[in-house]
């Protein structure tokens, strides 16, 4: 098997549209590590580890905590590993179904954020146009 292709943290950056502080942050925090390091100690990752860090990314909208992230990337990263028991793997996955059930609710939480928000520009443009109508 070919090894995987490297990039340094400016192309992960780019790639991914975080910063090198969040990406080197993320680092810190156990929630992505760089796959390897280059001769001179850049930091070197992976098209598993850019995948890594969108999944995070996709989180930060839904308010997810660090330490819920962790703890989705950690029960992934399990149920990924193929060395769980049966018994784990049920449990994983019935965490799995909670963080899917977190995700549904805090979307329509914010589907109806939007909604509220939209008919408030509505109800501004309508006011704009009364008052133009008038002048």
């Amino acid at each position: 098997m070919p090894e995987p292709r490297r990039m340094q943290i400016g192309e992960v950056a780019e790639r991914t549209g975080l910063s090198l502080r969040t990406i080197r942050y993320y680092g810190e925090m156990g929630l992505v590590e760089p796959s390897a390091r280059s001769r001179g100690g850049f930091r070197l990752y992976t098209e598993t580890d850019v995948d890594r860090l969108n999944l995070i990314k996709r989180m930060k909208p839904l308010e997810f905590s660090l330490e819920e992230t962790r703890e989705l990337l950690e029960t992934l990263d399990r149920l990924n590993s193929g060395e769980t028991s049966s018994e784990e793997h049920k449990a994983l996955s019935e965490r799995l179904d909670a963080f899917e059930a977190t995700i549904a609710a805090r979307c329509r939480a914010l589907r109806e954020q939007l909604a509220m928000a939209e008919e408030f520009a509505g109800h501004l443009r309508e006011q704009r146009t009364r008052n133009n109508a008038t002048t």
